[in-house]
This record gives C-alpha cells, sequence and structure tokens, in this order.
C-alpha cells in the first residue's frame, strides 16, 4: 500500500507497539502531529523538550521497552541533546524522532536547521537523516532494533519535512537485517567453567552488581547466585534494586557515597565479580587499589567496557541474564556445603562492619534530610518508584531507601543531570498509572525542569514531589565546605520560589515542613492527597553525605560523619 512519510512512522510505532509518546511540536513535525492524532497512541505533551527525552527515558527505566519522544527541529532537537546524553550515558534505550527542515533547505542556514545528526552522534548508539521516503520503514525497524539489543541505547532518527510528506509502498512487518552489528549474547561456556572454578576456592568472594543486570532483567539469576553461594552483593548507583536492599548479604551502595562495609569488603575481597558494570571513577576511586587483592570477573554485553578501566583476570563478553543462568547451572552440580562454611569468617567480618559503621545521623532541632528519606521508606514500605534529581538528594535516597526489586530506582549515574526527577517520574508515572512515584528532589535540581508541573496536572499524573530544601546548591556546597574552606563561592540559593505557591500557581497541591514533628505528617498527607504534590522540607542547611570518598583516593579510604 502507498503511505506518506508521517503515516509509515504511525505504522511502524504500532507495530513496535508503542502506546505513549512525549513530544512538543514545532514547524518541522506538524505532518507528524497530525496524523499522530488520528492513533490511539497517547501524545504527552511537555513544556521542554528536554523533559520530553527525560520523561521517555523513565518510561523506559520502568518497563524495559523501548520509550520514545518527538522533538521538532532547530532549538527543538537542540533541547533535547542533554536527556539524549543523560540515557547514552546510563544505556537506556530511546528512539528520538526529530523533525528536520526540507532536504533541499538541508546546508542552507534554513529557518529552525540545525545539524544535529552530527550534534548527537558522540552521545547515540547510533542516528539516522532519512533523505528518502523509500528508506524510511527500513530505518525505523533498524532504530529500534538497535535501541533495544546489545547494550542498550538512544537512537535519533531525523526526518526532514518533504520526506514526512513524500509518498511510497508501505510493506508491514519488515525483518530487521544488520550484517555489521551482531551483539554477542551468548558467553563463552569455557570462561564461565572458570568463573565457577574461582567461587569454589574463594574465601572473601564479592558481587558487584550494575544497571547491566536490570537491563538484561537478570535479578532473580544473580539473588539465587548470591544466596546458593554464600557471595555478599554490592550495587553501583544504577545497579540498586537488582539484589534486594533488605538481604543480609546486600552491602548496598560501592563508590564515592558508598557504604563502609561495601568500600571495605571491596578492598579486602579475593574475588571480585562485575557484572553489567561500567567501572567509572565514582565507583573505582584510585584504580591502582581497588579490588588488589582480587582476581577480578568482568562478565559484559559491551566488549569494549571490558578492561577499559579496570584491568580484568576473567572477561566474559555476553549478556547477563545467559551468563548468571550458566553459572547457576555449574553450580547445582557441585557440592557447595564446603563451600559455603569457608565464607564464615568473611561474613561473620562484613557483619561487624555492619554494625559498627552504620549509615548515620543525629536527628535534633532541624529536619535532617536523611530523616526524610528514611520515614519516606517507613511509610511506604518500599513499594514506590522512586526518582530523583542529582546531587545530596540522590545521595541520600540511595542510601537510606531501601530497593528490594528492580526498576522501583530511576536516577541519572553517568551523565549526572539536575532536572531529571521530575520528568522522569512523570514518564513512570505513565507506564504505571495505579504505582506511586515519587520524585526525591533538591531545591537547586527540581528548578531545571519544574515547568512540568504543568504536564503532571494536565493529564492528572499523581507523581509526588519531595524537596529537601536546603538553600544551597548541596554537593557542591559540601566539596567547598571541605576542601575549600567553606568558601561557598555562587552555591547559596537564598533566593528561591515559594514551592507551596507554587504547586498551587500550576494547580498542584503545597506542603511544608520546617520541624521535624512535622515531617511524617506532612509526607502522609501528600502521599494520600490525590494528584501531584509538592512537598517543601526545610532541612538542615549544612548537612553533608556521609561516607565520601575524596578524589583520587582509594575507596577504602573514607570521610565518616
Amino acid at each position: 500500500m502507498k503511505l506518506i512519510g508521517a503515516q509509515i512512522l504511525m505504522e511502524i510505532l504500532k507495530e513496535e507497539g508503542v502506546d505513549s509518546i512525549f513530544g512538543f511540536p514545532g514547524g518541522a513535525t506538524i505532518d507528524i502531529h497530525d496524523h499522530l492524532e488520528r492513533t490511539d497512541i497517547r501524545h504527552y505533551l511537555v513544556r521542554h523538550e528536554q523533559a520530553a527525552v527525560h520523561a521517555a527515558d523513565g518510561y523506559a527505566r520502568v518497563t524495559g521497552k523501548v520509550g520514545v519522544c518527538l522533538v521538532t527541529s532547530g532549538p527543538g532537537a537542540t533541547n533535547a541533546v542533554t536527556g539524549i546524553a543523560t540515557a547514552y550515558m546510563d544505556s537506556i534505550p530511546l528512539v528520538i524522532i526529530s523533525g528536520q527542515v526540507p532536504t533541499h533547505l538541508i546546508g542552507n542556514d534554513a529557518f529552525q536547521e540545525v545539524d544535529i545528526v552530527g550534534i548527537t552522534r558522540p552521545c547515540t548508539k547510533h542516528n539516522y537523516l532519512v533523505t528518502s521516503v523509500a528508506e524510511l520503514a527500513r530505518i525505523l525497524k533498524e532504530a529500534f532494533h538497535i535501541a533495544r539489543s546489545g547494550r542498550p541505547g538512544p537512537v535519533l532518527v531525523d526526518i526532514p519535512k518533504d520526506v514526512q510528506q513524500a509518498t511510497a509502498h508501505f510493506k508491514p512487518n519488515q525483518k530487521v537485517k544488520l550484517k555489521s552489528y551482531n551483539p554477542t549474547y551468548k558467553p563463552n561456556a569455557k570462561q564461565l567453567r572458570k568463573v565457577v572454578d574461582l567461587i569454589k576456592a574463594a574465601k572473601r568472594p564479592l558481587i558487584f552488581a550494575g544497571g547491566g543486570v536490570i537491563l538484561s532483567k537478570s535479578a532473580d539469576e544473580l539473588t539465587k547466585l548470591a544466596r546458593s553461594a554464600q557471595i555478599p552483593v554490592t550495587m553501583s548507583l544504577m545497579g540498586l534494586g537488582a539484589f534486594p536492599g533488605s538481604d543480609p548479604l546486600s552491602l548496598g551502595m560501592i563508590g564515592m557515597h558508598g557504604t563502609y562495609r561495601a568500600n571495605m569488603s571491596t578492598g579486602e575481597c579475593d574475588l571480585f565479580i562485575g557484572i553489567g558494570v561500567r567501572f567509572d571513577d565514582r565507583v573505582t576511586g584510585k584504580t591502582d587499589c581497588f579490588a588488589a587483592q582480587a582476581e577480578i570477573v568482568h562478565i559484559d554485553i559491551d566488549p569494549t567496557s571490558i578492561h577499559k578501566n579496570v584491568p580484568v583476570s576473567i572477561p566474559v563478553v555476553g549478556d547477563c541474564k545467559s551468563s548468571l543462568e550458566i553459572i547457576n547451572q555449574y553450580l547445582a552440580e557441585e557440592d557447595l556445603g564446603n563451600l559455603t562454611a569457608n565464607r564464615k569468617p568473611w561474613l561473620e567480618k562484613i557483619r561487624q562492619w555492619k554494625q559498627d559503621y552504620k549509615l548515620a545521623y543525629v536527628q535534633k532541632e532541624a529536619i535532617k534530610p536523611q530523616y526524610v528519606v528514611e520515614k519516606l521508606y517507613e511509610l511506604t514500605r518500599g513499594d514506590a518508584i522512586i526518582t530523583t534529581e542529582v546531587g545530596q538528594n540522590q545521595m541520600w535516597a540511595a542510601q537510606f531507601y531501601h530497593f528490594d526489586r528492580p526498576g522501583y530506582f530511576v536516577t541519572s549515574g553517568g551523565l549526572g543531570t539536575m532536572g531529571f526527577g521530575l520528568p522522569a517520574a512523570i514518564g513512570a508515572q505513565v507506564a504505571f498509572p495505579d504505582a506511586l512515584v515519587v520524585d526525591v528532589a533538591g531545591d537547586g535540581s527540581i528548578q531545571m525542569n519544574i515547568q512540568e508541573m504543568a504536564t503532571a496536572v494536565q493529564y492528572k499524573l499523581p507523581v509526588k514531589v519531595v524537596i529537601l530544601n536546603n538553600c544551597y546548591l548541596g554537593m557542591v556546597r559540601q566539596w567547598q565546605e571541605l576542601f575549600y574552606d567553606k568558601r561557598y563561592a555562587c552555591t547559596c540559593m537564598d533566593h528561591a520560589p515559594d514551592f507551596v505557591k507554587l504547586a498551587e500557581a500550576f494547580g498542584a497541591s503545597g506542603l511544608r515542613a520546617t520541624r521535624p514533628d512535622e515531617v511524617k505528617s506532612v509526607l502522609r498527607r501528600g502521599l494520600e492527597t490525590p494528584g501531584p504534590v509538592i512537598m517543601d522540607f526545610r532541612v538542615a542547611k549544612e548537612e553533608c553525605v556521609y561516607p565520601m570518598v575524596p578524589a583520587g583516593a582509594p575507596i577504602t579510604e573514607m570521610l565518616l560523619v
């Protein structure tokens, strides 16, 4: 059948099972939006294109599907770049559709023309400029395939206006054939046998789980391995929820603001198994000292990540889920009685670290931000999707809210994008309308995309925002306090909106707590109030996130409370 380009796009979206798109229209996407209105696909009108990408990102993280957003050419596309880079750093599957000026005007500095393919080449898994409507269907199918397969990531498809309007024969359900792109899913069984031999021999093993465990849906296999072989588990920021945070074997988060027990275990283990991780600098600290006593195993679907930052004893290229299934099969054939007995001194040492070096704070006159997060966990019983902004609020959420399931913690890890949390919460709420979705925010970061409260109100999305308001850009201020003699250069944010009145101006509900005895009641009211809610907690201004590893130090050398 013959269709115009905009219709072909709709057909492909339906084939790919897309039910929601986040976007903002413009002259270069009028045809697409016109045809989108005639489908059952829901379009969520955001107030800024960066938020469109973050919302699609949040949707993708909680569903495991490919998130989709739609932006116009020029400033619409460039506004999306921060969101695209955020998804790229965290390996989130997105398809970004951008409108472009007609093909005959490309390169002529036309109105709202920009080379978005060139701009996004460093921060997309792949991108396309569609120059012929005859190629549109194939390119769109490839875009979805590339976004979700192998190591996931964002793919941008730039569609000129004349391509949207031109006609071509459309053949449905075309198969994707990419000769030069074949990710390795099946791991090398011999390598995995070596891993099992190391597990059997180790007296002080440790598993390090990253976002790849969640992306590959292998949390159950990881949990089975850890419990059967009695191996403690630490997680990266992106890996929180890959292993139950309440399990006795859980050590919590590793790295710059990781737990004492996680960081010390890394320094003293004799076997370190990294699964679906990048070994980024916030995790490793000084790489020369990282897991220095251990044989290091690295399992990842992306071969370029292995040996990139940390030398590895046994590399395993393959899907995390498949790799863990095979390891568990091999271990099921073994007598693990002696193995678990050999672990008792190691597990006892870790238990002692847990007891002696707990995450701690003292709640006195001023509200402590950690107290707010603890009470949020208590009231929700852990049954909430938590998104975060970036900064101290993010770290306190990671430390004091315990994630037992994958997909319940949504945060910007690699890029550390302020303004991520609220639009990501909107995307998560769209995906699960009946779920409780809470954005833990700082007063600085929330202002980056606060306009998206209008989106939440318009579409009756009951997201809750918990602002830990310390009147500072808190994480930078912390560094200034510890390493710059308290010279708080450009980090004081005393002049800020009244968040309660601002919530009401958007048509949402606003609540505030200024004393510790108000925290629980404000949280309860906020969580029970229908519709979007902003809760403003005036917390201790100079509270710091501990533990903290100074830049360039080994992660075993922590500043403690």
